[in-house]
């Protein structure tokens, strides 16, 4: 497996290797949009991004900024060692169900406890997402819920050869 070579950022962009292990929360200003079957489920100007090395940020939007009925609990799990056990959504927009493409953190870790009541979307299970009008790369692999935008630079995990970064 070859060494990942960090991306020089330019300017107003960020590097993944430049982010920390164990993650870090951004309070973010910008405008994020959800958008799936045709209808914009979530919109936020108040999102947090946790920020964890070799992968571009995941995006948080606090619930009440996802339309009413846009989100269904359904079942299943999963452990963050960092976060805590996560559970799961399926996101809901015009006549598409995107199962499993949402989750919380109901009782997250004291280190993350800023991102109760926050929901995470996988961006390649909805239609699209934006941050500032920009449409969102999801992250490669299908495995994590990284945001891909012009603000940051990698090479980020999840592609080909990754997992053992």
């Amino acid at each position: 497996m070859s060494r990942p070579r960090r991306q020089e950022p330019g300017p107003g962009q960020e590097s993944v290797w430049d982010y920390p292990r164990p993650p870090a929360i951004d309070a973010s200003g910008e405008s994020v949009e959800i958008w799936l079957g045709g209808e914009r489920v979530a919109a936020s100007t108040r999102p947090l991004r946790v920020l964890e090395t070799s992968h571009p940020p995941t995006y948080y939007l606090p619930a009440e900024d996802f339309v009413d009925g846009a989100l269904l609990r359904c079942a299943g799990a999963s452990l963050c060692e960092w976060k805590g056990q996560a559970a799961y959504f399926d996101v809901l927009g015009g006549d598409r169900v995107a199962e499993r493409a949402a989750w919380t953190y109901p009782t997250p870790a004291p280190a993350f406890e800023v991102i109760r009541d926050h929901v995470a979307v996988m961006p390649g299970a909805v239609d699209r997402c934006t941050v500032d009008g920009a449409v969102v790369t999801p992250q490669a692999g299908g495995f994590y819920g990284g945001w891909v935008t012009a603000r940051v630079v990698g090479p980020f995990k999840g592609e080909p050869g990754t997992w053992g970064w």
